[in-house]
């Protein structure tokens, strides 16, 4: 089973809103999820995601790839620098 972190739209017609979930690859973008890790609001930027590091982080580590997107927002909430940290501790 291939494990993303990805977004799934829930905000209604031209307000966009996102929770950023782990996902089955095969299940449709909006479909069902393995756990929720946060949520997204574009319309507030991404200074305000919220994200659950500790569930982030455990995903990443067990192999989950995010998408461009999460990556991105990953990246500048630092979480991205984290795994590369934790992964330079493991060698």
């Amino acid at each position: 089973m291939a494990v993303k972190i990805r977004l799934t739209r829930i905000g209604r017609h031209k307000d966009p809103f996102y929770r950023i979930v782990a996902a089955d690859s095969r299940f449709a973008r909006d479909g069902r999820y393995i756990e929720q890790i946060g949520y997204f609001d574009p319309n507030k930027g991404v200074e305000n995601a919220v994200i659950d590091e500790e569930l982030a982080l455990a995903w990443l580590e067990k192999g989950a790839q995010p998408s461009d997107t999460v990556k991105s927002i990953f990246s500048r909430k630092g979480l991205m620098a984290k795994v590369a940290e934790n992964k330079k501790k493991g060698e």
